[in-house]
């Protein structure tokens, strides 16, 4: 099956302060589209986690609080994830922040530390401060990669 028939569902739940994650996500969503692929976008605040088991993929996009932890309004994202039975959900995690801080985008690991444990993690994607051009690309290989995984072993029960 070519990558461009595949139709799977693909939740996008993020959080942002100084709109630099949140122009990450829009491009993540505009590469998911191009394929496409069906995409929800939540800002973490409007995503109903009981929901969860609708989607085939999810990407979480976040920003790293203080010295690499995770913003508090992400952690029931986080500890949901952990409750529920997610294994075959195919994750990728995306992320902005300063190199200055000695934990580079420090939420963007504890996510994939996490998410490799309890569902089907792909990938990563961390971006220093405000995405560039260059990172499209990034992007694009992101979203290959989960559509691979997506199709590979569907999530959907039904």
């Amino acid at each position: 099956m070519a990558l461009t028939n595949y139709k799977g569902k693909v939740a996008i739940v993020y959080s942002s302060v100084t709109g630099n994650t949140e122009e990450l996500v829009r491009m993540v969503v505009s590469s998911f589209q191009s394929r496409s692929i069906f995409t929800d976008v939540f800002q973490v605040d409007d995503f109903l986690l009981a929901n969860i088991h609708d989607y085939d993929g999810l990407v979480i996009g976040t920003y790293t609080w203080g010295n690499g932890e995770i913003p508090l309004e992400m952690m029931p994202v986080y500890q949901e994830i952990e409750r529920q039975n997610v294994h075959r959900l195919a994750t990728g995690v995306v992320g902005t922040g300063d190199s200055f801080y000695p934990s580079f985008c420090g939420a963007v690991d504890e996510f994939r530390d996490m998410l490799y444990v309890h569902s089907s993690l792909v990938a990563t994607l961390k971006v220093e401060l405000q995405p560039q051009l260059k990172d499209y690309g990034r992007c694009e290989k992101l979203v290959e990669l989960m559509i691979e995984r997506m199709q590979s072993q569907p999530y959907s029960t039904v």
